[in-house]
C-alpha cells in the first residue's frame, strides 16, 4: 500500500470516528461538517481507485 492511500484510509476512519462522536453528543454542526467530510474523502477515494472498507 502506497503512502497516498494509507493517509485517505486512515483519514477517511477518522472522519468516521468523528462523525460518531459527534452524532453521539448531539453536535448537529460538527456532524454535518464530519459527514461532509467523509462524503468528499469517499469521492477522492474513488477517482483514484482506493476501495474503502475492503477487509
Amino acid at each position: 500500500m502506497d503512502a497516498f492511500t494509507a493517509g485517505l484510509l486512515q483519514r477517511i476512519k477518522a472522519a468516521e470516528n468523528d462523525l460518531t462522536r459527534a452524532r453521539e453528543t448531539g453536535d448537529d454542526f460538527l456532524a454535518d461538517v464530519e459527514q461532509a467530510e467523509l462524503d468528499d474523502l469517499h469521492r477522492l477515494a474513488e477517482e483514484h481507485g482506493v476501495r474503502v472498507g475492503a477487509a
